[in-house]
């Protein structure tokens, strides 16, 4: 067979970095998600099965930790707009919210989306082995209704994927990609900060 070419249509991009000088981000972060956790351990209920969702991150105060954190990953939210293609104006492209997650083991996130938003991504500041992969899985989802029988999973075929994460990686995806957490199986917990961004017209 020559000239055989597999043409890859319409990818579903997840963007995958560690960030500079994490550690020290990821100092202040704990600190800063812990006390909010001492002051209101509820916290909401979204796609956590018994672990820990903060209520928004305060951005008011322009030197605060969130706002800090956010201006350091400024320039990962600028290469994603760039490696899509998409015009990127400062003044447009804002957070519209920012929270924490604390997943203890047994805890883990149901399938879900970001609706409302271009970019959704998440931060990991704690990360201990076992502690949940994160898992994405095909928007389509005509592709669920009628399967072949596989020889073995490749990209072509498989409708969900398991990412293995890190303290001081970040992943940035389209807010519609379905993903979700896997169990935290670990002693440890598992910290991340999560986002979404938006483009203002």
């Amino acid at each position: 067979m020559s000239n055989n070419n597999i043409l890859k249509l319409f990818p579903q991009p997840v963007f995958k970095y560690q960030i500079d000088n994490y550690k020290k981000i990821n100092v202040e972060l704990t600190k800063y998600i812990y006390e909010l956790n001492k002051k209101d351990n509820i916290g909401v209920n979204k796609s956590n099965i018994n672990g820990w969702h903060s209520r928004a991150f305060d951005f008011n105060e322009k030197e605060n930790i969130p706002n800090k954190f956010y201006s350091h990953i400024n320039s990962y939210i600028e290469d994603v707009f760039s490696k899509l293609g998409w015009e990127y104006d400062k003044t447009k492209v804002k957070c519209t919210s920012m929270w924490a997650i604390i997943n203890k083991k047994g805890n883990f996130n149901i399938e879900h989306t970001h609706p409302n938003n271009y970019l959704s991504a998440a931060y990991y500041v704690k990360a201990p082995d076992n502690c949940g992969n994160f898992k994405a899985t095909n928007p389509n989802i005509l592709s669920r209704h009628i399967r072949a029988k596989t020889k073995e999973a490749n990209e072509l075929n498989s409708n969900s994927a398991s990412i293995k994460i890190n303290e001081g990686d970040l992943l940035i995806f389209p807010a519609y990609l379905p993903h979700s957490v896997e169990e935290n199986k670990s002693n440890e917990d598992r910290v991340i900060v999560s986002f979404n961004i938006d483009i203002l017209k």
